[in-house]
């Protein structure tokens, strides 16, 4: 299997090879029946920093009748994990049962958990494998394990939220595009219609950084108070979902249901359900500072008058596993409150002296490690940088379109 997984990583996979190894993954473990009426709908992102999205777009689309059945992972390297994030609240379980699982969707319509040794076992072997032979980064290895995991899923429709982007672990556009297409591609062969939409990685997405931080900016966004950036993504997502749901005739349209669900306060009574559900404390909703908070947190100033020009989110996320806050291997233990929260992003002009971020941790050494982090990440300079589309492509089975946006 080693010399398999070395020759696909130096060679590549031909279509019907790919179409092959995924559903010999997917066949290797159970599956959720199809979803019924309306059908179930779910969302993976290839990870960055910042990216809490599944946190507010789940229970976002569970209020808007769209049922969500979502599989997600933990945090490895540089990138965080939507189950870190949600183990941040004091209780919450994301080891459920198929059959738990299944009911949840019933009575709520959404539920997040980790893969169990039911779904795939193929595919959890061969990723421990793909790393100890240096294989991870292969686009045809990384499209059949997440794709066998997502049709066991039963799921109808697939929107997938592929990161390029020095924050990334694909940077170049050209590489994001191969491994949306060969998704889709596998994807509307089993009946699942998919969508992807190419974003940027090249800054963290939102303001905050590290698991309990960001559950909280979550929280926010749910009740109305979420960055902008975040809110574009995550309502681009959302209403490509909407759509292929059945629950919105136009793009358009989709927004104003996702914002009315926002501005309602549905979603976050969504969230809410969906906590105290699976063991965790849903007053959190109401007050973030039940979650866990780090009792060291140091400010830091620009150094300088100018232009924020980067935000490099690989430095950033790289010093938030050195404070703690997350892995370099599987079975590292993490400091759920170990993070930063930044308060400027690429093009906002600031003032020597001004505070453009905070960093928590759990003792003096470990914050300055992130200061320094964070001195080398937000370069500051004297012209304003020309930014990148946060949403460059759409990618469908029709064809690729560029959304500038």
């Amino acid at each position: 299997m080693a010399a398999l997984l070395m020759a696909v990583f130096a060679n590549g996979l031909e279509p019907h090879e790919f179409t092959a190894l995924t559903d010999a993954m997917l066949q290797s473990g159970a599956r959720f029946p199809k979803g019924g009426h309306p059908p179930w709908i779910d969302k993976h992102s290839t990870g960055g920093v910042g990216d809490k999205v599944s946190l507010v777009l789940v229970p976002l689309m569970a209020s808007c009748g769209v049922p969500v059945p979502t599989m997600a992972g933990r945090g490895l390297g540089h990138t965080g994990g939507t189950l870190d994030k949600l183990e941040a609240i004091p209780g919450f379980s994301t080891q459920l049962s198929m059959a738990a699982a299944r009911a949840q969707m019933d009575r709520i319509g959404a539920f997040f958990m980790g893969a169990t040794a039911d779904i795939a076992p193929a595919d959890r072997k061969l990723y421990a494998l793909r790393d100890a032979t240096g294989t991870i980064e292969s686009i045809p290895l990384i499209a059949a394990s997440i794709m066998s995991k997502k049709l066991a899923e039963g799921i109808s429709g697939l929107v997938l939220d592929v990161k390029w982007g020095s924050g990334s672990f694909l940077p170049e556009t050209d590489r994001a595009m191969e491994l949306a297409k060969m998704m889709i591609e596998v994807g509307e062969s089993r009946g699942c219609r998919c969508v992807a939409l190419l974003t940027a990685m090249d800054r963290p997405l939102g303001r905050a950084c590290g698991n309990a931080l960001e559950t909280a900016e979550a929280i926010a966004a749910l009740r109305g108070e979420g960055p902008d950036d975040l809110m574009t993504v995550t309502y681009a997502l959302g209403a490509e979902m909407l759509l292929l749901a059945g629950g919105a005739e136009s793009a358009a349209g989709a927004h104003q249901i996702l914002r009315e669900a926002i501005g309602s306060g549905r979603a976050a009574e969504k969230f809410r359900e969906m906590v105290d559900a699976q063991g965790g404390d849903p007053r959190v909703v109401d007050d973030p500072a039940i979650l866990p908070r780090a009792p060291v947190e140091k400010i830091l100033e620009a150094n300088m008058d100018g232009y924020v020009r980067q935000v490099e989110p690989r430095i950033i996320g790289q010093a938030i596993v050195t404070m703690g806050g997350g892995r370099s291997a599987m079975d590292d233990a993490i400091d759920h409150a170990a993070g930063m929260v930044l308060s400027v992003k690429p093009g906002d002009v600031v003032e020597k002296g001004q505070p453009v971020a905070r960093v928590a941790g759990r003792d003096v050494p470990t914050v300055e490690r992130g200061l320094t982090a964070l001195d080398r990440a937000l370069r500051i300079g004297g012209e304003r940088p020309s930014l990148t589309a946060l949403i460059s492509h759409r990618v469908t089975a029709d064809g690729v379109a560029v959304v500038d946006h």
